[in-house]
């Protein structure tokens, strides 16, 4: 089974996704973190800006080997403590960047990299393959939408624009009015970008988690799936 969470930055996805995989015993995978992946190898190659010559993201794209890794003993004790769910490692040709992918100047050319043709077809190829076997909890921008539009299940979250901008903000200790502005401006750029626009399945399941708990969210996702 697949199910696919679509949605905004800052909407909750990964923190819901992470927590369901978790619930569910499924299989955790963050489209968005291939994205920033590029990103990072792409700003590496060209002195810490992209590249502008015609090709040269899909040829970063098709060129990284990404994958995903469990988190240490460490973080699995805290999760089965109660705590929050821990993110994957993150591995960028066998090397975990987990950290740096996160980074702002990342995060803002992952916005630009992902409206890339070239660079959407290398990495939705490699989306399909690592989920064609097993169970899955999959979140990302277009997932249910052009990854994978047979899911089983899919849910499209969002959040009021300030609310996500404070949640990003507190990750990254960073100012909430910048935030907000930049987060805008990625909204504005992904929903009429012309390749896989950020936007809801016609089939999905549309949540609202502003002011909503994590274990709300999640325990509601959980019980769409074991009705399927």
């Amino acid at each position: 089974m697949l199910i696919a969470i679509d949605g905004p930055a800052g909407a909750g996805k990964s923190t819901v996704a992470r927590a369901l995989a978790r619930e569910l015993r499924f299989t955790y995978l963050d489209s968005g973190a291939m994205y920033r992946c590029v990103a990072l190898a792409a700003l590496r190659r060209g002195g810490g800006v992209l590249p502008e010559r015609p090709g040269a993201l899909g040829e970063v794209a098709r060129s990284v080997a990404i994958d995903f890794a469990d988190t240490d003993r460490r973080a699995a004790g805290r999760e089965a403590a109660g705590e929050t769910a821990a993110m994957p490692r993150v591995l960028l040709d066998t090397r975990d960047v987990s950290q740096q992918i996160r980074a702002p100047e990342v995060s803002a050319a992952a916005s630009v990299v992902a409206a890339d043709p070239a660079v959407r077809e290398a990495l939705v190829a490699k989306q399909r393959a690592l989920i064609a076997r097993g169970d899955w909890v999959a979140e990302g921008r277009d997932i249910g939408t052009v990854v994978a539009p047979d899911a089983a299940l899919k849910i499209f979250l969002t959040a009021d624009p300030r609310e996500r901008a404070r949640r990003r903000a507190a990750e990254l200790g960073a100012d909430v009015e910048l935030v907000l502005a930049e987060q805008t401006m990625r909204d504005q750029r992904d929903s009429t970008r012309a390749l896989s626009p950020l936007q809801a399945a016609p089939d999905a399941v549309m949540l609202d988690t502003s002011g909503l708990d994590v274990g709300d969210v999640v325990a509601r996702i959980a019980g769409l799936a074991r009705e399927l």
